[in-house]
């Protein structure tokens, strides 16, 4: 196994030796079977950071993830199912959640109660309101609290970003951001006995309780609205966080969206194909559009965005990458890829240039340095998504307030803003 971070090609005892290990941030990492799994073999390999706490409630995922850790560490991981235990341990430093979207703000929430700093995945929340929570958690117990939009610290895109803010295209008014794959149909679930390897009621912990289905776990809760927040933000919080970022927006005023679950005829209840359409109050707009099950790609690249402004346009895919090109379309200056990845990796597309996002998040923890994704950014960027799934499930427009991102004049748009919990299991600051 080799890790890049920083110097390309490296194994990862090199890696270490080169940079010289500190005191070790304790992790404990919440969900294990995919995503996480490569976050936990990330961190594990981290010069300043091990892996001490595996939590996940498939045996399975846990058992598999505690022998690659040990394997790259020399040092195995407790086993304890339960996050909840893990966050009583002095041994922890920091909890990284990545389990399914509906645990994420509650996970992170309970972290901010006992002392932890939290890496929290994308999405921060599954809903607005738990959004808002997440940002006065992280005022009241002054933890650190850092969202894995990891582009934010990919040196190449923050610079394409830095050239934006600076004019190299002149006044940028309009950004587009895509995703495309092609996804497979989920079938029709049946309600089967839970397997022995799953702890469903902690797995559905804060969501109101639903029978097991077949066709659920570990990859297709993602699109159902229950557990999961759709294609817009699973994929479509990394642009659209870029392009608010690029633009220096907030909150828009207006925000409306299109689209359906055209493709299959299945229990995939959010859209396979989307467009989200937001306006804002400095007289500039963007939109994302998402395709899940037709791969055909823009611009050449399967995920992506273009700023476009006055004097040209400048256009990120999903690398490491620019290319900025003039009103005739000449290209003006690209800034290549120095790390490749692959986009539609769900599991681990990135990993050697998510170690600047880490690092960024030890030194938060460390020195006080800002984070390249504090929680009330992320919440900002995921609100767009946010909001734009509400218009599509509304079938309406919303208006915006600019100063708080709140919904206006709208109930049953308003009626989605938060939702129903599992008794006992209510998220609180």
């Amino acid at each position: 196994m080799t890790f890049g971070g920083v110097l390309p090609g490296f194994s990862a005892k090199s890696y270490k030796r080169v940079i010289g290990a500190n005191e070790k941030i304790s992790i404990g990492v919440m969900g294990v079977n995919s995503r996480g799994l490569a976050l936990a073999q990330n961190f594990a390999l981290q010069p300043n950071s091990e892996v001490n706490f595996i939590c996940d409630v498939d045996t399975r995922a846990a058992e598999k993830a505690i022998d690659v850790i040990n394997k790259i560490q020399g040092k195995k991981p407790a086993d304890v199912p339960d996050f909840r235990k893990a966050l009583e341990s002095k041994d922890m430093d920091a909890l990284v959640v990545a389990a399914p979207d509906h645990w994420h703000a509650p996970a992170a929430l309970l972290a901010s109660k006992a002392g932890k700093h939290v890496y929290l995945e994308k999405p921060c929340s599954h809903n607005p309101n738990e959004g808002e929570m997440l940002v006065a958690a992280a005022k009241k117990y002054k933890n650190v609290i850092q969202m894995g939009n990891q582009r934010r610290s990919w040196p190449n895109v923050a610079k394409g970003i830095k050239e934006v803010q600076n004019g190299a295209i002149g006044r940028a008014y309009f950004a587009k951001g895509w995703y495309t794959n092609n996804r497979p149909s989920i079938g029709t679930g049946k309600v089967t006995p839970v397997p022995q390897w799953l702890n469903f009621d902690l797995w559905q912990g804060p969501a109101p309780r639903k029978a097991f289905k077949d066709n659920l776990i570990h990859y297709n809760w993602h699109w159902f609205w229950h557990w999961g927040t759709a294609e817009s933000l699973n994929n479509g919080t990394h642009m659209l966080d870029l392009m608010r970022w690029g633009l220096q927006v907030d909150y828009p005023t207006k925000v409306s969206s299109d689209g359906g679950r055209y493709r299959y005829q299945d229990d995939w209840e959010t859209p396979d194909t989307q467009v989200i359409n937001l306006e804002f109050g400095n007289k500039c707009a963007m939109t994302w559009e998402g395709r899940s099950c037709n791969g055909r790609t823009n611009e050449g690249s399967s995920v992506g965005l273009v700023f476009y402004g006055e004097n040209g346009s400048l256009q990120i895919d999903g690398g490491n990458s620019y290319k900025i090109f003039g009103l005739d379309n000449k290209l003006v200056k690209e800034v290549k890829n120095d790390i490749e990845i692959n986009a539609r990796d769900r599991m681990n597309p990135s990993q050697a240039l998510d170690a600047f996002h880490f690092q960024n998040f030890f030194d938060a923890i460390k020195k006080g340095t800002p984070l390249a994704s504090d929680i009330d950014s992320g919440h900002k960027s995921t609100l767009l998504c946010q909001l734009g799934n509400i218009a599509y499930r509304t079938r309406t427009t919303l208006d915006i307030d600019p100063a708080t991102g709140r919904i206006k004049n709208n109930k049953e748009a308003q009626k989605l803003w938060k939702r129903e919990y599992q008794k006992g299991w209510e998220p609180t600051v």
